[in-house]
């Protein structure tokens, strides 16, 4: 457990196999279905290859992974981003193991167990050990303990997986990789198509945003065109819905008590000794080591920040903003630089910590080297900028309340000479190396109400919504005359099992769960939203996953195929209109338009993206000095002349194998999405978190 121990360093940062942080995720099976224990596949999680991925397996990964970042990073706390990216990684591991391991085996990739163990502990050590474990003595003394300690055997575990998964990646993106050869003949036609550029002139019939009756898509046209596309037609499963939503806002009599609640205690914050302990008790916004320069305090309140800016101490007035009530006290004031440069060495919060630190920080004084020391002693193995160990890097007033407490003592130190720091669970060696011109700070308590409402509010918004799901009685045609009777505005939103943000509502994944679980023309009853937001649902109708229906995409094909007939026909009524002309301004004046020219026309290069791809694409076959077209482009029919061409030497070879590098790296990042997607992968996690 002491080689653990030593890992759990501040400032560490820890990835996994797919790059994604390991961070704690415990996850409560009540908040997400009483049904669990189905044997229905509508409970699982997913399906990889042959294999059906159950709530109760992903949730066994997932609190492996999690168990597994406690023990590295000491840390069992975490957002909902983290939480994230720990059920990631658990998808992963199914996707890994199911999937793109044994794809790998079967395209003749193997890796033995004499490789492994190289990769382990041997010449060739993989890049997942030695981030963990940056010094071989510390991976030998953690092999020792790893039969002993129940924690230790976890990570072992872990990293023979994950070296094992990351040498199969490695093989088979190298199999790819050496797969893509690009010919001489290839590299020349690139090089050639990105050095030549055409100046044209140029006249455009745009096309007419009128419908033309005479363009007639029939519907065998559009069922022929369907069969022949549906691949096009893919969808996910969606539900049409309606919905109305009472926000739950203070009343005027809300507001008003606030600000007589701030009032009388306005008073005593302007003299009030301890003010850390009022902020306590009596403030939205606590105590803050911070110190502000000008402009600091305009997100807070920007006539609190003019106060502060224009006075040297002093309780500023009471402002109002919105709901917020707002005032400030100036409690000191010191010039300090706004952002510092720093190293560190860290040491645990203990008596042999602090006589570590005391020691080095005296070898310091005699001449000793910073970095040397920090990589002999210093529990933190990963802050090492610009390749300096031990140095962390710059920080400012802004951010260093991200750092542990006490490293505001940074600001006010002397640059060049260490000192001791005791932050919230360690001691560190500190030393600024750099700072920046100093400036004048300020250091301001604030105190802030925000009015919130009160159970009389938030009872007569619930009744407001109550009384919309009453009368609709749980019929759609109920709620829409339910809606219209009593003025609620109702919303219209297509969703699927991801959606978890309505407007600017997050966190309101049960209205979306309640939509999925319920047929078209069901209306919801009162679902609560953050105790704070009332939605009233109704589902208009279901989609389901698969292709759509050709009823559902008509309209939409019977879009595309009178966009391609009108094209034709007007084409068609371009080289009618101007048979027999050889002059490009006749040709304008005929047509009702002008001549336009464009230069540096290349068929390959980013500049030529913005013009009509088919005009493009004409121009690069076009012979020089001839009238050519006219073209049906996207935008109108075009008719044309090369003025000449040229060919310059600005994309070389370089270049051209540059680009067949990039079009390779995303070949390689498609790898294990097309794999899935040929596999028929079903991830329904959306339906669960």
């Amino acid at each position: 457990m002491a080689v653990l121990e030593k890992l759990r360093g501040w400032g560490i940062v820890l990835s996994i196999l797919v790059a994604l942080p390991l961070l704690l995720f415990i996850i409560d099976p009540s908040q997400i279905i009483q049904t669990v224990q189905s044997v229905s596949s509508k409970y699982d999680v997913g399906k990889v290859g042959d294999k059906s991925v159950s709530y109760t397996d992903f949730q066994e990964a997932t609190d492996r992974y999690s168990r597994i970042s406690e023990i590295l990073s000491g840390n069992s706390s975490s957002n909902e981003q983290q939480q994230k990216q720990v059920r990631d990684a658990a998808w992963q591991h199914f996707v890994d193991q199911n999937l793109f391991i044994k794809n790998a085996q079967a395209a003749g990739i193997t890796v033995g167990k004499a490789e492994l163990k190289d990769l382990l502990n041997g010449e060739n050590v993989s890049p997942v050990v030695s981030s963990l474990f940056p010094e071989s003595e510390q991976f030998l003394a953690f092999l020792q303990e790893k039969d002993e300690d129940p924690n230790a055997k976890l990570i072992w575990d872990y990293l023979q997986e994950s070296v094992l998964t990351s040498q199969y990646y490695n093989k088979y993106n190298t199999l790819f990789a050496n797969s893509n050869i690009e010919n001489a003949i290839q590299v020349n036609r690139s090089i050639a198509d990105n050095n030549t550029t055409a100046d044209v002139e140029f006249v455009m019939v745009p096309f007419s945003f009128a419908m033309d009756s005479t363009v007639v898509v029939s519907d065998k046209e559009i069922v022929d065109y369907y069969n022949n596309h549906k691949k096009f037609f893919k969808t996910e499963a969606t539900r049409d819905i309606e919905y109305a939503v009472f926000q739950v806002v203070p009343s005027a009599e809300d507001i008003s008590a606030t600000n007589d609640d701030f009032v009388k205690q306005y008073e005593e914050f302007g003299v009030v000794d301890n003010v850390r302990a009022f902020l306590q008790r009596n403030s939205d916004v606590q105590w803050s080591d911070r110190w502000y320069k000008a402009g600091d305090l305009k997100a807070v309140n920007a006539d609190l920040d003019a106060f502060v800016a224009e006075n040297a101490t002093g309780v500023s007035p009471m402002y109002t903003q919105g709901n917020t009530f707002v005032a400030g006290r100036i409690m000191a004031s010191a010039t300090m630089p706004e952002t510092v440069t720093f190293r560190h060495m860290m040491f645990p919060a203990n008596a042999d910590g602090q006589h570590l630190a005391d020691s080095l920080l005296n070898e310091l004084k005699k001449g000793g080297d910073f970095s040397a020391l920090a990589n002999e002693f210093s529990l933190d193995r990963n802050s090492a900028a610009d390749g300096e160990f031990g140095k962390v890097g710059s920080v400012s007033q802004a951010t260093v309340s991200y750092l542990p407490a006490g490293f505001d003592a940074l600001f006010t130190a002397k640059v060049g000479q260490p000192f001791v720091l005791q932050s919230t669970n360690s001691t560190h060696v500190v030393e600024v190396t750099e700072a920046s011109d100093p400036a004048l700070f300020k250091q301001v308590a604030v105190f802030q109400k925000e009015a919130v409402p009160s159970k009389e509010t938030f009872n007569k918004y619930y009744n407001d919504a109550n009384r919309l799901a009453t009368l609709s009685a749980g019929k759609l045609a109920n709620y829409r005359a339910a809606c219209d009777s009593i003025g609620t505005y109702s919303h219209n939103l297509t969703i699927n099992e991801a959606t978890d943000t309505y407007g600017s509502i997050g966190h309101a994944k049960e209205v979306t769960r309640w939509a999925f679980d319920n047929k078209p023309g069901k209306v919801s009853n009162i679902i609560t939203v953050d105790n704070n937001y009332f939605f009233v649902v109704a589902v208009k109708d279901a989609h389901k996953e698969g292709i759509a229906p050709v009823a559902e995409v008509s309209n939409s094909i019977k879009n595309q195929l009178y966009a391609d007939k009108y094209a034709e026909k007007r084409q068609g009524e371009v080289a009618a209109e101007i048979a027999g002309m050889t002059d490009l301004e006749a040709i304008a004046e005929k047509l009702g338009t002008t001549v336009s020219t464009q230069n540096d026309v290349a068929f390959a290069a980013m500049s030529a993206r913005s013009l009509d791809p088919k005009f493009v694409g004409a121009i690069a076959s076009a012979k020089e000095g001839e009238i050519s077209g006219p073209v049906a482009g996207s935008y109108g029919v075009y008719l044309f002349k090369v003025l000449g061409r040229e060919t310059g030497s600005f994309y070389t070879e370089s270049d051209a194998k540059n680009a067949n590098a990039q079009i390779l790296n995303y070949g390689v990042q498609m790898l294990v999405p097309v794999m899935m997607d040929d596999a028929g992968v079903k991830d329904n996690r959306a339906r669960f978190f």
